[in-house]
């Protein structure tokens, strides 16, 4: 799954013990794994290997220019939603042609700056989204290629804020909808519309729901095909699981059993967009313990991380398995699964410092007694952690750490007071 392990009751990120990184550069932090990153890439290219994919790594899920730039030079490409996304992977040393650009509300400024770049595909989203590229494309007198996302309208089985692919979401367009607009918009002068693009949700924790959405992009393109239109691409997006630690999910083979023998000789240029199955459990996040608390019958582990760096269990009521540093011997997890009650643990809610009861980074925990000064991690934080982070209440946010072998090297620094006040001109 990854490589942070606990050797001798104490936490290692490869070989370097987490301790280490915590008294060097502080907390809270964020960790992450050289290893794990390149080896869950390796993975997801070699389960889709007969369909020789472009993998084009989901840049939200994991922002941090040199991470884009190690997974560069593994031979990823690049899906951004934003000008700003589209800066760090050019940055990296992205190539422009392996990129690919969603999102259902470009600025006429990113598509300049994308066809600058010389990106790729641009994955559009609406009819207006077409009739402006081709107006941008034609005032420069240039041809750019385009698939047009639609919604299968499969339902992914994950919460609602991160399902994308059903009819009532903001994104793209539904089957129907897409043959007009191909009828329309199929054959314009200055915009190639000749791929389809689907991203039903994430996480997607079972096949099926690809399998099904696929099942009618296919159905889709064949119609399209029949008609002639030019058909040469399809993006199937991303939203592939990653283990968190409170139940079974599928792995890069798993989903490629199933998806691989319906792409089987399509004449199709496939392309992937995964994040957090290659991000998510390459990261984690550090903690230091500031109080332990006790509250009527609860009993509050109070950390320096907080929601400001880790907000997915408040705003998706995401399960991260969050365990000490250091618990020692006797209480090393064999397995990072579920609550473990173990012999001599209580029940905690683990908390940070901002001014919210909705900080929180897990609950009902049952964990070894802690005492102030202690570092507690929060697992699986590598994707849709740091890059949702924020200033509120006035906290700078965390430094950034790769782990490579036995070394270490902090990748972004850790945010000053004045770094909050820099961009208000004082």
């Amino acid at each position: 799954m990854d490589w942070f392990v606990y050797r001798n009751g104490e936490l290692f990120c490869e070989d370097v013990p987490v301790r280490r990184i915590a008294r060097e550069v502080g907390t809270p932090v964020y960790v992450y794994s050289r290893r794990t990153l390149v080896e869950h890439l390796a993975r997801m290219r070699e389960a889709f290997a007969e369909l020789d994919p472009i993998i084009c790594f989901s840049v939200k899920s994991c922002q941090n220019v040199h991470i884009c730039r190690l997974l560069a030079e593994q031979g990823a490409g690049f899906d951004v939603v934003s000008g700003g996304e589209l800066f760090r992977a050019l940055k990296a040393g992205g190539d422009p042609s392996r990129i690919v650009y969603a999102g259902a509300g470009k600025t006429d400024a990113e598509i300049h700056q994308a066809i600058d770049a010389r990106i790729g595909w641009f994955n559009v989203e609406s009819e207006p989204e077409i009739e402006n590229l081709q107006q941008i494309a034609g005032r420069r007198a240039v041809r750019v290629r385009a698939a047009l996302r639609i919604n299968p309208d499969v339902d992914p089985k994950t919460h609602r804020h991160t399902t994308t692919g059903k009819k009532e979401t903001k994104f793209g367009v539904d089957l129907e909808r897409a043959r007009r607009v191909f009828e329309r918009y199929g054959r314009l002068s200055h915009v190639e519309l000749s791929g389809l693009h689907l991203h039903i949700g994430s996480p997607v924790n079972t096949v099926q729901p690809y399998v099904d959405a696929l099942t009618r992009a296919l159905g889709l393109a064949e119609e399209l095909r029949s008609a002639g239109f030019t058909i040469d691409t399809l993006d199937i997006g991303g939203g592939f699981a990653a283990d968190y630690g409170n139940d079974h999910v599928a792995s890069p083979a798993d989903y490629a059993r199933a998806i691989v023998p319906l792409l089987r000789g399509r004449q199709l240029r496939v392309i992937m967009e995964p994040g957090r199955s290659i991000a998510a459990n390459a990261g984690i996040l550090v903690g230091t313990v500031l109080y332990v608390k006790q509250s009527g019958l609860r009993q509050f582990v109070i950390v320096d991380a907080a929601m400001t760096d880790l907000i997915r269990p408040v705003l998706y009521g995401a399960y991260h398995f969050v365990w000490p540093v250091a618990p020692g011997p006797d209480n090393t997890p064999e397995l990072r699964k579920g609550d473990l009650k173990l012999s001599g643990t209580t029940e905690v809610d683990v908390v940070g410092p901002v001014c919210e009861t909705g900080d929180f980074l897990a609950k009902g925990r049952h964990l070894p007694a802690v005492q102030r000064g202690d570092q507690i991690a929060v697992f699986a934080a590598g994707a849709y952690g740091f890059v949702m982070s924020s200033q509120y209440n006035s906290r700078p946010r965390a430094p950034e750490v790769l782990v490579d072998g036995d070394g270490y090297r902090i990748i972004r620094r850790r945010e000053t007071y004045e770094d909050l006040v820099a961009p208000e001109g004082v």
